[in-house]
């Protein structure tokens, strides 16, 4: 079995509540979708087939026991779930982040589901499949995406409506992230209103894009 890959490279978590540790990333090719902030535009068109067990021989040599798969759109692939899984067999802790328009249904329940939940400045707040809300559990994450005050009233109803049940977060809070998109919006305007609507989410930062140049690959 194969996959149609971008890259493969090891490099410090940027995002999610694992920020901060070291991880390989699988990037797989191809995406659905059009955001207008996407910074991995090329993972839509550079692609070559490797086999699964490739992929893994590969990640091993790194020796990380972190592993996230991305994308572009790693489940447009239907064969991405057999490579979580043989991951997860070969003793990794595995990611997997999805922008969140398709069905997370047949991910194995091991990996740690980052769910990307599309905020109207990117374009592309039509595609979100809400379904998958159904479908989380406690150790899963919801990341938004801000580019403005538009996007953070839109992530804050989704919280308060689909998140929220009876009061309480159907996952931990410190597993909902708002992320500022760099260089489009100042963080400490994110920041004051999160602490003005005493929000419960937490602001994460791309750190990998603070720690190199914002444009470099393989980081």
């Amino acid at each position: 079995m194969s996959l149609n890959l971008c890259e493969i490279f090891h490099s410090i978590q940027g995002e999610s509540s694992f920020a901060g540790l070291p991880c390989v990333f699988v990037r797989l090719s191809g995406c659905n979708l059009n955001c207008s902030w996407c910074d991995t535009v090329y993972a839509k068109t550079e692609s070559k087939k490797v086999s699964i067990q490739k992929i893994v021989k590969r990640v091993k040599e790194f020796g990380c026991s972190l592993v996230e798969i991305t994308g572009g759109e790693p489940l447009m692939q239907g064969k991405s779930a057999d490579l979580i899984s043989l991951l997860i067999r070969e003793g990794f802790q595995v990611l997997v982040e999805t922008n969140g328009s398709i069905s997370i249904n047949n991910i194995p329940g091991e990996c740690i589901k980052i769910i990307d939940i599309k905020c109207p400045l990117s374009g592309e707040s039509d595609k979100n499949f809400f379904g998958n809300l159904d479908l989380i559990t406690e150790k899963d994450e919801i990341k938004f995406v801000i580019a403005g005050r538009e996007d953070y009233d839109f992530a804050k109803d989704i919280i308060h409506t689909k998140l929220m049940d009876n009061g309480f977060s159907i996952i931990p809070y410190k597993n909902i992230h708002l992320s500022p998109v760099f260089g489009k919006i100042n963080p400490n305007k994110l920041a004051e209103w999160i602490l003005q609507d005493r929000l419960k989410a937490r602001l994460s930062m791309q750190i990998h894009k603070i720690i190199w140049d914002p444009d470099k690959r393989g980081v």
